[in-house]
């Protein structure tokens, strides 16, 4: 519940604009916000004072204010609402771009996971599911829909396929654990993956189960994950709420190709 006495909060009195900088005056209101958000001096829920009133008060543009909100809004650092102004967010998960779970991401970042199933069920594999586990004709998977939460926020809906003979996992299992810490519980190791990161926009299953407006841009992720002999054991076609979740790499200078 958002604390009263920063309802409206506007940085007229705790900031101070270097007008005779090289930095962008929109970067600096844009950072001055951002630290308060980090020191815990905003926390989620708390409202941010409308641009007109900060422009005015700290003798800006409308345009410039304006920016800066875009910038935060970017960084998953505030969440504007028709009606309800600029509201600073519960931030959003960032996560290596390696093999790892997001619900052990959401422990690491704070953010208690909880898990919704919505399907956990037998059915005949497509061609794509066939191709990616190298399965036969009319072979059977497990078919894995869930809905992933972070403080009680949706975060992710994620579908894994995994073929029928591997393990077996209750829904109630899969509502208390990472899918990656109940394969190993199992004996199945994940060991190396292959994937594939791209956007989409929102359909309205996706935008209602995520609380997003359809048509709202999400991360995707398709990934076939292999144990150390190169058998596949789980394909998985994810989408994340790109306001919340963001992905992470580091890129070596012999990774970069010559232009």
């Amino acid at each position: 519940m958002a604390r009263q006495e920063v309802l409206a909060y506007n940085p007229l009195k705790t900031m101070v604009l270097d007008r005779d900088s090289p930095v962008p005056l929109y970067f600096q209101l844009a950072q001055h916000f951002e630290n308060e958000i980090k020191a815990g001096s905003l926390v989620s829920g708390d409202r941010l004072e409308n641009e007109v009133k900060i422009a005015e008060d700290l003798g800006l543009s409308r345009p410039t204010v304006r920016a800066a909100f875009g910038y935060l809004v970017d960084k998953g650092l505030v969440l504007r609402r028709r009606g309800q102004g600029t509201i600073v967010t519960k931030g959003k998960v960032s996560r290596s771009v390696k093999l790892t779970s997001l619900f052990d991401d959401l422990a690491k970042s704070g953010k208690t996971p909880t898990t919704k199933v919505l399907h956990n069920e037998v059915m005949k594999a497509s061609d794509l599911v066939k191709s990616a586990l190298g399965l036969d004709d009319n072979q059977l998977v497990i078919y894995l829909e869930r809905l992933r939460f972070g403080e009680g926020e949706p975060i992710a809906l994620m579908h894994n396929y995994l073929p029928i003979t591997l393990v077996t996992m209750s829904s109630e299992m899969l509502e208390q654990h990472g899918f990656y810490e109940i394969l190993r519980a199992s004996g199945v190791f994940p060991d190396h993956a292959t994937q594939r990161i791209s956007a989409k926009n929102a359909s309205t299953v996706e935008a209602n189960f995520l609380n997003e407006p359809r048509g709202t841009a999400l991360l995707t992720m398709e990934r076939t994950t292999y144990d150390a002999s190169g058998r596949a054991i789980e394909f998985a076609q994810h989408v994340y709420r790109a306001a919340r979740y963001s992905l992470v790499t580091s890129v070596n200078i012999g990774d970069a190709s010559a232009d």
